[in-house]
């Protein structure tokens, strides 16, 4: 018998199976996802990890996290390099929103800020009758403070809660009250080695394990509700944005499904966020 026909055949394998691999390539490359530009708090929690694997599997989008800074995580969408924008400071989301940059905000979820502190609690804030009362013995006291001093959401709410006092952060900055400069992780750490108080959104120092001799001091006063939104990225501004896939995981985390999820989600055995929205 001739081999051709043999040949013949070993060919029509190989072109075969080159073609289901382009298709399989092809499909890689065509693979839906969205990018979300989105806070450390939410990242760092966990919160993403139990959430999103629910929405992929539910619609095959893939979504990629930019976990930063609030301030930082406005300026990625704001360039375009975000499709979601997921943050917590209502004031700047508004700011997004109104200079077209964003189509609409939405409240998604919410928890609280606490101020943590060695147990001994030296500037006495355990007895503090509301925020401004806790920062105001802590700056009387000259004990040590952390701040991040980043543009995060963090850093802008604690800016906020000091203004409810008369103290000019600008006089006494590199003394009792020191900038880090870095995310919520490692000027927690800062303040566990030095003894030292700081203010923290409630997910980050449920999950933080290095507390050391801290400890939550102080905490439910209203000036310290902590709400998040959740916006898509103006494609008219920039008309690469996924808005349909950005959108649709927008809807699904305002759904009952993904409220659910997000009431469900505990640290330590502690619900970390509180779902309120209102689509």
């Amino acid at each position: 018998m001739s081999s051709a026909p043999r040949l013949l055949g070993f060919r029509i394998t190989i072109v075969l199976t080159l073609s289901l691999l382009l298709i399989a390539f092809q499909a890689l490359g065509e693979a839906r996802f969205i990018v979300v530009a989105s806070t450390t708090s939410t990242e760092n929690s966990g919160l993403y990890s139990h959430l999103l694997p629910h929405f992929t599997n539910k619609t095959n989008i893939e979504v990629r996290v930019v976990a930063v800074g609030t301030g930082q995580a406005i300026r990625v969408s704001r360039n375009g390099d975000a499709d979601v924008l997921l943050v917590h400071h209502r004031p700047s989301e508004e700011q997004f929103v109104a200079e077209g940059f964003g189509v609409k905000r939405y409240d998604l979820m919410y928890n609280d800020y606490v101020i943590v502190g060695a147990d001994s609690d030296p500037a006495g804030t355990r007895h503090a009758a509301d925020v401004a009362d806790a920062l105001t013995r802590i700056a009387n006291h000259r004990s040590l403070f952390f701040s991040r001093g980043d543009d995060s959401g963090t850093h802008k709410k604690e800016v906020e809660l000091w203004d409810r006092t008369e103290i000019d952060l600008s006089a006494v900055n590199g003394e009792w009250y020191r900038e880090t400069g870095r995310g919520m992780g490692a000027t927690l750490n800062m303040a566990s080695s030095t003894d030292a108080y700081t203010l923290s959104d409630r997910s980050t120092w449920l999950s933080f394990g290095n507390k050391g001799n801290l400890t939550l001091l102080f905490q439910g006063d209203p000036p310290m509700f902590n709400q998040y939104g959740i916006i898509l990225v103006n494609p008219e501004i920039h008309p690469h944005v996924r808005a349909e896939d950005g959108q649709a995981f927008i809807d699904w985390m305002l759904s009952p499904a993904g409220q659910n999820l997000i009431n469900s989600y505990k640290i330590h055995g502690e619900q970390a966020f509180f779902g309120n929205a209102q689509p």
